[in-house]
């Protein structure tokens, strides 16, 4: 019995094992397409980058890409996804720490200091690839729902925002008037205009953020 009971045991541990190892190896072949993909839209453009040239530069072969995460469309849009949550998968905004720590924070010029923070973050990350996107999108409608998607989604975030900032009594404008204040400065588009194509520094465009909510949108 006992013979039998270690060689269970044994198998069991084997199964765990391979299990363990099947995976850590299936995620560094998940983060070597998404890194050769970021790579290379970064480098060619959304329409002159193949599925085939990313699987060469990930050392895959092309199933090998499509099993793992998709078609052209599919794998753009979770390369948005993860360099905007900054995780190896996406995350909803009401659950990332930023947005925990903002809420808990109970005055409105650090509310605001905190979320500019997030922002000049997120787009640091985001920017070349919203930049692939936005060249992109009138070209592609899969790509054109995946921006409108984000916009929409940036909207729906920017009141619940704005209604935290209402609480604090300081609030200027309406709810909905300081959410689209909000949302057209945080923009991707506005980012693009001043850090890539006006070359600010991250830390002036963080630092004017700030400062341009607090004029317009705080008593």
């Amino acid at each position: 019995m006992n013979n039998v009971s270690m060689t269970a045991d044994s198998e069991r541990v084997k199964r765990r094992y391979d299990t363990t190892r099947r995976r850590a190896s299936a995620d560094r072949t998940r983060r070597a397409i998404l890194e050769a993909a970021t790579a290379l839209f970064i480098e060619q453009g959304y329409v002159a980058t193949t599925m085939a040239a990313i699987a060469q530069r990930a050392g895959v072969n092309a199933d090998t890409v499509y099993t793992t995460v998709g078609a052209k469309p599919a794998l753009f849009r979770l390369l948005i996804e993860t360099t905007l949550s900054g995780e190896d998968h996406a995350v909803p905004a009401t659950n990332r720490d930023y947005v925990r720590d903002l809420q808990a924070e109970p005055d409105a010029v650090n509310k605001l200091a905190i979320y500019a923070a997030a922002i000049s973050r997120i787009h640091a990350r985001l920017g070349p690839l919203f930049g692939v996107l936005q060249t992109a999108a009138p070209s592609s409608p899969e790509l054109a729902a995946l921006w409108h998607m984000i916009a929409e989604r940036r909207a729906a975030n920017m009141r619940l925002l704005a209604a935290d900032l209402a609480t604090t009594g300081r609030l200027r404008s309406t709810v909905q008037e300081a959410a689209d204040v909000i949302w057209a400065t945080n923009s991707p588009e506005f980012y693009l205009l001043l850090v890539r194509d006006r070359q600010w520094t991250h830390e002036h465009y963080e630092q004017w953020l700030a400062d341009s909510w607090c004029r317009l949108l705080l008593t």
